[in-house]
């Protein structure tokens, strides 16, 4: 089997909700991506086999072939083909282990991986909403899945309140999470940490301007412990509020995968490498934990233990996730989302995933570490996990 070698990553700063991103259709937003992945790299772009996109809710401007509309908004020639997959939050994520096994198997040579979220323009659940008006009925789970499970409610905000009673979180312990992502993600966007990796989105300003936009939108520069604390919490009496949760936000992303052959040809340099892929799946009811067995489980199967791992990115859905896995796992916490996380810098569904890898290869480099894991939970109870080895 040979290797995997990621040899470009990119992402645009996140949008909040309405905000600077807002104007821009997915398909366009993805495109610029594209087109930079292709430019900074230098590779023709007709030695890309395969473009392989996650989305997470497929219907209106997001719907109809998404990946392939992606390229038809770039640069990218109409011969180059493309694949949308929906793996919940881990969508990217996990269409960077489709890219990877293709190149490692030489039936492909040359993939991206990538992923884009309009939340603004096509808002989460939109997909049930739909069907609703249409008289399909309302979500996605028949009968027969409410009897076995014994619920008729399978919501990642029910879980995030079940995984803070079960590891005995406050209030406070996630408040004080929230914080320091915010405090994270002003660091390093003020060091410019996230500069090589950001792609550039020209947009209109409400006086009509234009800006580059080059900064994460959700990063709230004064927030206080006060401050968060302040947020009514989603249900009475429970622990879990908009503060101490991910961002909704508008964003693509996308990481380019290749093989040894392909870098021979194509005189390219890897920025990492790809050393273990894993996915894994459990309870659907409490949902966000599966993180835990599936690193685990990634660990066990690549023959290394947490102290080899310099650096973390857990998705910070909500902020019990990342918490109960630092426990479990008995990880370090000064590795964990070094630069920030969801919290702060935002959520964008199908784009998380290569966003978050195009964030760890980075900081791996810029600390001149070695290996850097990344894990994601998951819509169904799914998690995926990648470990990557900096070059």
């Amino acid at each position: 089997m040979g290797e995997a070698y990621i040899v470009e990553a990119a992402r645009t700063a996140g949008g909040r909700r309405n905000g600077k991103l807002s104007g821009w259709h997915p398909a366009d937003l993805a495109g610029e991506v594209l087109n930079a992945l292709v430019n900074r790299c230098g590779i023709d772009p007709a030695a890309i086999d395969d473009v392989i996109l996650g989305c997470v809710t497929p219907v209106g401007e997001q719907s109809f072939a998404m990946a392939r509309n992606a390229i038809f908004a770039s640069n990218l020639p109409q011969s180059i083909p493309g694949v949308t997959i929906d793996r919940q939050c881990g969508s990217s994520q996990q269409a960077v282990h489709f890219a990877a096994q293709a190149v490692m198997s030489g039936t492909q040579d040359v993939v991206i991986a990538g992923g884009v979220e309009s939340m603004t323009r096509v808002p989460m659940g939109s997909s049930s909403t739909l069907a609703s008006k249409a008289g399909l009925g309302i979500g996605s789970f028949s009968p027969r899945i409410k009897k076995r499970f014994g619920t008729d409610d399978f919501s990642q905000f029910v879980g995030a309140q079940m995984i803070a009673d079960k590891y005995g979180f406050s209030r406070e312990t996630l408040d004080r999470f929230a914080l320091e992502s915010h405090r994270r993600g002003a660091a390093a966007t003020h060091a410019g940490s996230f500069d090589a990796e950001i792609v550039p989105i020209r947009v209109e300003l409400p006086d009509g301007a234009h800006e580059l936009h080059v900064k994460d939108e959700g990063i709230r520069y004064d927030a206080t412990l006060a401050s968060i604390a302040a947020v009514k919490t989603l249900t009475e009496g429970g622990l879990i509020t908009a503060a101490n949760a991910s961002q909704i936000c508008d964003a693509a992303s996308a990481v380019l995968v290749v093989n040894e052959k392909a870098l021979r040809a194509h005189n390219l340099t890897p920025l990492a490498r790809i050393h273990h892929l894993t996915v894994s799946a459990g309870d659907p009811v409490i949902m966000l934990e599966e993180p835990i067995p599936a690193t685990q489980r990634a660990l066990q199967r690549s023959g290394m233990t947490i102290r080899d791992i310099d650096l973390y990115e857990v998705n910070e859905a909500f902020a019990p996730v990342p918490l109960a896995w630092l426990q479990v796992l008995d990880a370090d916490p000064a590795k964990l989302n070094v630069n920030g996380g969801a919290i702060a810098l935002g959520h964008p569904l199908g784009a998380s995933g290569t966003k978050l890898m195009a964030t760890l290869i980075n900081a791996l480099r810029a600390r001149h570490l070695r290996y850097g894991l990344q894990t994601m939970c998951e819509g169904g109870g799914v998690a995926n996990v990648t470990i990557v080895e900096a070059l």
